[in-house]
């Protein structure tokens, strides 16, 4: 209930959650899809995770192997 009230749940609690980060959702939407105020707050949480990119392929982490060679062809001066 604390993220839809914005207040904050930090309070040591065991599984405690930080506050739903409303603005950010909201610039997302508004902002950068473009939304219209009636199709942003018709959207569920799963439709809202897809168009702003959530389900895109994510790239592999780098591996130390990868790392040493990197840090050999670009050392720091």
């Amino acid at each position: 209930m604390n993220a839809a009230t914005g207040r904050d749940a930090d309070d040591g609690r065991a599984g405690a959650t930080a506050p739903f980060p409303w603005d950010v959702v909201m610039h997302v939407g508004f902002c950068l899809l473009r939304l219209p105020p009636k199709d942003f707050w018709a959207m569920t949480p799963a439709e809202f995770f897809l168009m702003a990119g959530g389900a895109r392929p994510r790239g592999a982490a780098t591996g130390r192997a990868e790392l040493d060679e990197l840090m050999r062809a670009f050392p720091d001066r």
